[in-house]
């Protein structure tokens, strides 16, 4: 297994840097104006919310949220019921509401590259130690519930 030093809030800072940085110094076309600023802010807060309420399953649950530690109940309800990654997708509408917010063309990148790296180095090692955890329910769960939306 991979040794993961760097957990997924981590990934958001750091791709929630790059979105700044890359405005500041990278910026490529703009698109700016009212109409992206009041969309970016409903991504920020429905990503926000998402991870309130997914952490809340978990802790609901008593479970773990860090990524492969203390899981001792597969979470099926609440958000669980639509998205098997609540807490991602909402990772993911944070930073893609900040850079619609900033208006940044090179900053939509962003949201795309943390997209990848959660599903390469956290979700597909998840989903195969919940199959070996939850060898009955997790693969019913997948066949009902999509991995993002």
């Amino acid at each position: 297994m991979i040794k993961r030093i760097i957990y997924p809030p981590i990934w958001l800072l750091f791709g929630l840097i790059a979105i700044f940085a890359s405005n500041e110094y990278f910026p490529g076309p703009r698109f700016t104006g009212l109409a992206g600023q009041v969309f970016g802010g409903v991504l920020i807060v429905i990503g926000l919310v998402l991870l309130v309420f997914a952490n809340g399953r978990f802790t609901r649950a008593g479970t773990g949220v860090i990524p492969f530690r203390n899981v001792s109940a597969l979470v099926t309800d609440g958000i669980y019921r639509y998205t098997r990654n609540p807490m991602y997708l909402g990772m993911f509408a944070v930073l893609l509401g900040c850079a619609v917010t900033v208006g940044a063309a090179v900053a939509l990148v962003v949201p795309v590259l943390f997209a990848v790296i959660v599903d390469r180095r956290f979700i597909r090692y998840e989903e195969a130690m919940l199959r070996d955890l939850f060898p009955a329910d997790y693969p019913a769960y997948c066949e009902r519930v999509r991995r993002w939306l």
